[in-house]
């Protein structure tokens, strides 16, 4: 008897516990999504107090506009451009990093400086070096005689610009996921491969360093893809959507739909749609993944 009253105490103080994280998430996450999937539901708009309500018109009407499919386009292949070096990069430069027997904290810090950097406004630096007259990328193509590119008034190099300047922004941070796990890696195990033959960088890699990298690895392309899909604000800075609607992208577009156009209904199903192609993708990485996954 005594025993099952101190289990109802400690079941009841266990959720007084997890109450005040509960509320919080419901507070910050459950309510809005919630608003937001009933306002996707109407016509609101920001220039009339009058909406009615729509059922799944606002759905049925992004699967067939142009504007949508066009930054559903340009999306994922500006998280094409951006994903393998996002992972490939920041991998080799942990490398890199962890061989180095001097010097490694001073690169550490030098590598992870721009996330440190608020990337507003060091898109306005990236912009003076990618003038397409005067900026200083262009004018050391000239001295070793290339052409002039037009960063982001060029339709075919505009993602890819922006693609740059996010990955500057991200592989200090990447770099330094890797680091750890690089370094929880026991040296033993190194020691093992070697004494089996695999003495060569590239077969400690593959043999030791690339299974128990799989938690991290896991990890890094989750938040790289999430990252890639959530591209904004350097298009609100140095684009808007340009050249003919080159780099739309889809956040952009919602942006565009609810606070350019006041068509906040709309906005709202965009807006839910994206959190949709987020979590899926999450999900089926993070299972196929954990699939893959030696620890």
């Amino acid at each position: 008897m005594a025993a099952s009253k101190l289990q109802r105490t400690q079941t009841r103080l266990a959720y007084l516990l997890v109450l005040p994280a509960t509320l919080l998430i419901l507070v910050i996450y459950i309510i809005p999504i919630l608003f937001v999937f009933l306002g996707s539901l109407t016509d609101y708009t920001l220039v009339s107090d009058y909406y009615e309500f729509v059922g799944f018109e606002n759905y049925k009407k992004m699967f067939g506009d142009k504007a949508f499919a066009n930054a559903l386009n340009n999306t994922f292949f500006y998280a094409v451009l951006f994903l393998p070096g996002a992972f490939i990069i920041s991998l080799v430069i942990a490398i890199a990093i962890q061989e180095q027997k001097q010097f490694r904290s001073v690169l550490e810090v030098l590598y992870f400086l721009p996330v440190t950097s608020t990337l507003a406004a060091m898109a306005l630096v990236w912009a003076a070096l990618m003038d397409s007259g005067q900026g200083v990328i262009n004018n050391t193509f000239q001295l070793f005689g290339l052409p002039r590119v037009n960063w982001f008034g060029n339709e075919d190099v505009v993602l890819i610009s922006l693609a740059i300047i996010s990955l500057w922004s991200i592989i200090g941070f990447n770099m330094v996921l890797f680091l750890a796990g690089l370094t929880s890696i026991p040296k033993n195990l190194y020691e093992a491969a070697a004494l089996d033959g695999a003495d060569h960088p590239l077969d400690k890699f593959f043999r030791v360093t690339w299974p128990m990298l799989g938690p991290t690895a896991m990890f890094v392309a989750v938040t790289s893809s999430i990252t890639a899909f959530k591209l904004f604000d350097t298009v609100a800075i140095l684009t808007q959507g340009g050249p003919d609607r080159a780099s739309e992208v889809f956040l952009y577009l919602a942006f565009l739909e609810g606070f350019e156009y006041f068509n906040m209904g709309y906005s709202a199903a965009l807006s839910l749609f994206f959190l949709g192609i987020i979590f899926l993708f999450a999900l089926v990485q993070a299972l196929f993944s954990d699939r893959n996954v030696h620890y």
